[in-house]
């Protein structure tokens, strides 16, 4: 029996579920599907603590998906360095990044019409 595409719902709570099992930190979803010419429908972006911490959130996403749902990333960037990493799940880019690189870049702040979402702990928080 074939496995069916996962819904950006169940992926996105897979890739939640990831982030979190290691500690991952502030975590932000952003809704980019009322902006128009957006490469993705969802934005999840946190940080680590360290280029340690932001490989293990990244592992972690990976077994957690392809544990679920056979899936994986279509692309990942940025794993030699470990400051900033990329996966892309084609309508769900993830973005790992450590804190200080994070500030520097304000992708939230870059995509300011976005519908943001926080999620703390299990809380979600919407902004907009």
């Amino acid at each position: 029996m074939q496995k069916t595409k996962a819904s950006a719902d169940e992926l996105i709570a897979l890739i939640l579920e990831g982030i979190e099992e290691v500690k991952g930190q502030h975590i932000s979803l952003l809704d980019l599907r009322e902006i128009e010419n957006t490469v993705c429908d969802y934005f999840i972006i946190c940080n680590g603590t360290s280029n340690t911490q932001v490989n293990a959130i990244v592992g972690s996403i990976q077994k957690t998906v392809s544990k679920a749902i056979q899936d994986k990333p279509w692309h990942i960037e940025g794993e030699d360095n470990a400051e900033w990493i990329l996966m892309d799940y084609v309508n769900v880019v993830v973005h790992v990044f450590q804190k200080h690189i994070r500030e520097f870049y304000d992708i939230e702040g870059l995509w300011g019409d976005a519908k943001v979402t926080l999620i703390e702990s299990g809380i979600n928080q919407t902004l907009k």
